[in-house]
């Protein structure tokens, strides 16, 4: 049974393929196109997927679409004309033709369930809470549901838009002066910076106190925002009501400078967000005994939430979706399609390995760099020299193998260094992904060290929880240390990439170290680089100084060679 899943309809488009039950390709249309959180149709995805599985469109038995559209059909709410954007069932069917010949029957699915599916199933989990947070799907902006025995049972499916813990993130990143659902975990990263206990000007309240009166909790495992505060819901371009620039000052634009204030509004939001769904979740395991729990949804995407989620122990095990986004949708999709049509059991199965991506073979790398005229020096699979390169505080492009599905690289197209000195992260945040300077970096590590360095007890191989240091490691790491003491963990077991295991595993040997800062292979504004030329133009026009791709090491020349 070969299924095509497609995100389509919002942001960060994306198609998966899975044949009796195994994800065998998925991508997003992104990495292709070079518009970061696009909204076109996945065709470059959709081809590319079935090129790695040596299908046409005319081998598959069923397309899996991640929406109802039919459910804003239902509703008189105002949701219908903010949603305008989400093709009709018919206008789906259309342009997937049009895009790809597809004239084959077509499953439409729920947004919520597709991400709680994305996660249930490949969690290895047969039974688990299942939580999916974002923006909205059709109607509903959350949903609670309980993984049973491979079957998916929702059990909270009434916090409908526009009371949205996701838009509410979005509105407060477009009044710090990023993007909205693009830019959210800059104001992520920003919260450690400010305090959320200090009292906002002009009032007797802290800014936690504040957002305590944006956000209020609802039915146990739902929202209500207070819409006197936000405009999101009435004004598509505005996002945040006139009650929040009253009380917090003017909306901040991209050029003007971070105060205090920023720093502590990002704070408020983010402590008040850990506050409720932790509330939540502890709710939800004592009445549903449930103790392992599966993420999903955009706001899954939040480390810092989900560290927190992982530290209380709420849960013996957590998984997050690596691709919680919309775009893990058509994942989601392509498991519950499967689940229908499949006519027998069908049970989650831990399947972790999300390089499901583009390659670039050594054959066609060598002709590429051959075609640049750059000089390179073959491997023959010894990364001894890349490991000491890195000790040497060389920062190192590096290309290899499948590309992540997700938006955090995974150690297949990574820029890596030394997690030592603590400068070196400035030199990158300035020199080479030209991004804001208090930006964080992750470490990967080794998975067997993982616990020495870090305060966690499971494995965390899609860098998505973040955690504290441990204090006797600080000194040894400091470059991947954001300033609450936390670090965004990659842990990487040989079993789930050997070639980056390999890496790490030579550093620790020269250095007694078994971390490396680990980033995306991409500057700021830019998808990770997906193919071989994309992975070249990133090289030469940054600082990167050593570019290592397949079987291929190519060493910046500098002024004076």
């Amino acid at each position: 049974m070969n299924i095509l899943g497609i995100n389509y309809g919002g942001h960060d488009t994306s198609a998966a393929l899975m044949i009796d039950g195994k994800l065998i390709a998925a991508c997003e249309e992104e990495r292709y196109i070079k518009d970061k959180h696009t909204r076109v149709f996945p065709a470059n995805a959709v081809s590319d997927c079935l090129k790695m599985a040596g299908l046409s469109i005319k081998d598959i038995d069923r397309a899996a679409f991640c929406y109802k559209p039919d459910l804003l059909l239902t509703t008189d709410s105002p949701i219908r004309k903010m949603r305008r954007d989400l093709p009709t069932e018919e206008d789906f069917r259309e342009v997937l033709e049009k895009e790809t010949g597809y004239q084959g029957p077509v499953d439409f699915h729920e947004h919520h369930v597709c991400h709680l599916a994305s996660a249930y199933y490949p969690s290895g989990f047969l039974d688990a809470l299942l939580m999916s947070n974002d923006g909205v799907g059709e109607i509903l902006c959350s949903l609670y549901g309980k993984g049973v025995y491979g079957g998916i049972q929702p059990v909270f499916a009434e916090n409908e838009w526009p009371h949205s813990l996701g838009l509410l993130y979005s509105a407060v990143t477009f009044y710090l002066g990023w993007k909205p659902m693009y830019d959210e975990g800059i104001t992520m990263g920003l919260a450690p910076l400010g305090d959320s206990s200090a009292i906002v000007e002009g009032t007797e309240k802290t800014y936690l106190e504040v957002f305590r009166e944006i956000i209020e909790p609802s039915n146990t495992y739902g929202v209500k925002i207070n819409l006197d505060w936000v405009a999101f819901h009435s004004e598509r371009s505005k996002f945040v009501g006139d009650k929040f620039i009253e009380t917090f000052g003017p909306k901040k634009e991209w050029a003007d400078p971070i105060t205090e204030n920023h720093k502590n509004i990002a704070a408020g939001l983010q402590d008040r967000l850990e506050e409720i769904v932790l509330d939540q979740l502890r709710a939800a395991r004592k009445n549903f005994g449930l103790d392992k729990l599966c993420i999903a949804g955009g706001v899954g995407l939040n480390c810092s939430l989900n560290g927190k989620i992982v530290q209380s122990g709420i849960f013996d095990k957590v998984f997050v979706q690596p691709g919680a986004g919309d775009n893990g949708t058509a994942i989601g999709a392509c498991y519950l399609s499967t689940k229908a049509n499949w006519g027998g059991e069908f049970l989650p199965v831990k399947d972790h390995n999300f390089y499901l991506g583009s390659e670039s073979t050594d054959e066609e790398i060598e002709a590429y760099l051959k075609e640049q005229g750059l000089k390179y020096t073959r491997l023959n699979g010894d990364y001894d020299i890349v490991a000491q390169k890195l000790t040497e505080r060389n920062i190192i492009g590096w290309f290899q193998g499948r590309a992540e599905f997700g938006p955090r690289a995974l150690g297949n197209r990574s820029i890596l260094t030394s997690p030592f000195p603590a400068d070196i992260k400035d030199h990158i945040n300035a020199k080479v992904k030209f991004r804001e300077a208090f930006r964080p970096f992750a470490p990967a590590v080794l998975a067997d060290h993982a616990s020495d360095y870090f305060h966690i007890e499971q494995e965390s191989p899609h860098m998505l929880m973040a955690v504290q240091v441990r204090e006797d490691k600080k000194d040894a790491i400091p470059a991947v240390i954001h300033v609450d003491n936390s670090a965004r963990v990659q842990t990487v077991a040989e079993t789930n990439n050997p070639q980056f295991h390999k890496l790490l595993t030579l550093f620790n040997e020269k250095t007694g170290i078994p971390v490396l800062l680990n980033t995306s292979f991409n500057v700021k504004g830019q998808p990770i680089v997906n193919d071989i030329a994309d992975a070249v133009g990133c090289f030469l026009g940054t600082n990167i100084d050593i570019l290592v791709a397949g079987d291929f090491m190519v060493i910046k020349e500098t002024d004076g060679e």
